[in-house]
């Protein structure tokens, strides 16, 4: 019985050295066969910054009564303004979202002797919806008007790319020549005749924005719309690859 448990041992033994080995990198895996040569791997970021197509602007209001039903009734009224105000400057309604709905008790907490509760003034209700718009020429005036239909909350702008994807794409061709350069080099240095991809892995991220221009509320002497700067916005890909270094 030991001589047979022996040998199913030495077979066993001898098929896991003949299985290449499993790597693992970013999620993905690849097959190494480590007795064919030395496995570099490495990442390689490219960054592409581009003028913004597509822009968001969250806006709101907030309304207070002596009874949260009141509340609510006012601030969905004045919501139905602001949301008129949206459309009429072309928004279409499915790049209206509603962020956030917030109902919550109103204290007075100024001028009560110790141990005195404070006192109850209301309910209170704030209301905001964001609004996007490929057209970046009209965030200005999009946000005078939403400010004009009551809006008293202003956010962003935030701009972006809609098809960051696209963008990337010639981002992809420079990051593969890059990776293969710095592979040659490797394996020069390291004494081998050159370098066999064996994986690349992808890992795009939309990099740290730049700061987001402020945007001036108050309207200047002549009636011009509110000035908004786009800039550029920074799309970053990420590849991991897998070389294999060869005699």
């Amino acid at each position: 019985m030991k001589k047979q448990m022996l040998i199913a041992l030495a077979a066993g033994l001898m098929t896991a050295a003949a299985t290449p080995a499993i790597a693992q990198q970013g999620g993905s895996s690849v097959t190494t066969a480590t007795a064919q040569g030395p496995i570099l791997s490495f990442g390689v970021t490219k960054e592409v910054r581009s003028r913004p197509d597509e822009a968001t602007i969250g806006a709101g209001v907030t309304t207070t009564a002596p009874t949260a039903v009141e509340a609510m009734r006012l601030n969905a009224a004045a919501m139905d303004k602001l949301i008129a105000a949206a459309k009429a400057r072309g928004i279409k309604t499915e790049d209206i979202q509603t962020s956030g709905i917030n109902l919550s008790p109103q204290y007075d907490y100024s001028e009560r002797a110790p141990g005195q509760q404070p006192r109850f003034i209301g309910y209170q209700v704030s209301n905001t919806v964001r609004a996007t718009t490929g057209k970046i020429a009209d965030v200005g005036p999009l946000l005078d008007a939403l400010v004009a239909a009551g809006g008293t909350n202003v956010e962003g702008p935030w701009f972006g790319m809609k098809d960051s994807d696209a963008v990337l794409a010639g981002a992809r061709g420079e990051a593969i020549k890059a990776a293969e350069a710095k592979a040659a080099d490797y394996a020069r240095l390291a004494g081998f005749r050159g370098a066999e991809l064996v994986s690349i892995s992808e890992g795009g991220f939309s990099g740290p924005q730049p700061p987001m221009p402020m945007v001036r509320m108050e309207m200047a002497a002549d009636a011009k719309s509110t000035p908004v700067e786009p800039g550029r916005v920074s799309n970053s890909l990420a590849l991991n690859f897998q070389y294999r270094l060869v005699r």
